[in-house]
């Protein structure tokens, strides 16, 4: 439904969308309540991981009484989406125990980036539906943001281009740790395939940041998985992509990936680094910052003649600092900290080469989200932030499997 949710907008229908699914989300949390009067599995809230998110969720709460807000109304909206996404990590901790469900995952999100990266390309290729045209000329602003260069910029069935170029980086690193599992050769040529289709489609994205995700990525898929096959994929990887940076061009979605490695010589990083510059005074003097919602949309409708009504953060990290100030940012990157350690530890800890594929894949996910929350808004988009949660529940649910298979590691946990 998070992924598909855009798609069934754009066909015009009349409909509140974003609050149904807002509505499954809570649906989902009452029943796992109610489940838990028969059940009383509490397991689940126990382990680093859980523990920094459940930190996290009450300092968002916290934020209500923040007295530097200047409205609590933004608050609500923003808490709504982020406390309640962020819960969905319990849910599918909860849900997923077996393998084979798992698996099922895994089809349905390859299966849904193929249809998505395939309707990138239509559209790089054959046009905008009519719809989508009205759209893109619908606002000004609209223009500014997509046309560039005389080409614009696709989005495929997203809200817009960073969600679908981050949703195609993260989903060929997915095929590409599923290519190292104990897997017919068939099924690792389709793998390949695909992921050519995911990076092919997401060049047509024309997101800057997007285009370094895989390749910084790769590093610590090569330190992570070292073998004599990986380092030489890595090499041939590192070879081919410095062909791309430096090759002359007058392509334009080619000369924009170059670009992406010259980030000073993008005009539009040097106004970012400008503008974070210019609110570091803010942060340091405001540590729990300027409260849920102070800037964008929300910010905006609630306290339009507000310092941070019209700051462009930019980026999830600079947009956590200055609502949440450098003691929320703190927190914040303890827990990905921890996230990204769990994994890694899991990793090496499981011992059947499925789970250990599936494991490895979900690290290098949230690595990638990570390095792409610094340049944009990585984790706040539909279908990236359900899958951000689910993504980090499969860390901890690939080793709970394993130990249930193979019995504790070291004498126990």
């Amino acid at each position: 439904m998070a992924y598909l949710l855009f798609a069934i907008m754009k066909f015009g229908i009349d409909f509140p969308v974003g609050t149904l699914m807002d509505a499954l989300q809570w649906i989902l949390v009452l029943g796992f309540f109610f489940r838990q009067k028969t059940e009383k599995n509490w397991k689940i809230f126990k382990g680093p991981v859980s523990v920094m998110i459940l930190i996290w969720l009450l300092y968002n709460f916290i934020e209500v009484a923040n007295p530097s807000a200047e409205s609590r109304l933004a608050w609500v909206y923003t808490v709504r989406t982020v406390g309640v996404v962020m819960l969905m990590y319990f849910i599918f901790m909860f849900h997923i125990r077996t393998v084979i469900f798992i698996r099922f995952i895994l089809k349905m999100w390859i299966l849904l980036t193929l249809f998505a990266a395939l309707y990138g390309l239509k559209q790089e290729y054959i046009g905008f539906s009519a719809g989508e045209e009205a759209y893109l000329h619908s606002d000004p602003n609209i223009m500014s943001l997509l046309f560039i260069d005389e080409h614009w910029r696709k989005f495929s069935i997203f809200s817009d281009p960073v969600a679908f170029s981050y949703n195609m980086a993260v989903s060929s690193l997915l095929c590409m740790a599923l290519m190292t599992g104990a897997i017919k050769a068939w099924k690792k040529i389709l793998l390949g395939v695909f992921i050519f289709i995911f990076l092919w489609s997401m060049l047509s994205s024309g997101t800057r940041g997007a285009y370094v995700l895989v390749p910084a990525t790769l590093i610590l898929f090569a330190v992570l998985k070292y073998n004599k096959q990986i380092l030489l994929f890595s090499v041939g990887a590192g070879v081919f992509i410095t062909v791309m940076i430096f090759i002359p061009t007058s392509n334009p979605t080619l000369y924009r990936f170059q670009s992406a490695f010259k980030p000073s010589d993008d005009a539009s990083f040097n106004v970012r680094k400008a503008n974070q510059k210019m609110i570091q005074p803010y942060i340091l003097s405001h540590p729990l910052g300027g409260g849920l919602g102070a800037t964008g949309a929300w910010g905006q409708r609630f306290a339009p003649n507000s310092f941070l009504a019209h700051f462009p953060p930019d980026s999830g990290y600079v947009r956590v600092a200055v609502e949440m100030g450098w003691v929320g940012l703190l927190l914040f990157c303890i827990l990905m900290f921890i996230i990204l350690k769990t994994g890694i530890k899991n990793y090496y800890r499981i011992r059947d080469p499925e789970l250990k594929a599936y494991c490895l894949a979900m690290v290098l996910i949230v690595f990638a989200f990570n390095l792409g929350n610094y340049p944009q808004e990585a984790l706040v988009q539909f279908p990236s932030n359900i899958y951000f949660y689910l993504v980090v529940a499969l860390i901890n649910i690939t080793y709970r499997l394993d130990i249930e298979k193979n019995g504790p590691v070291y004498g126990g946990i």
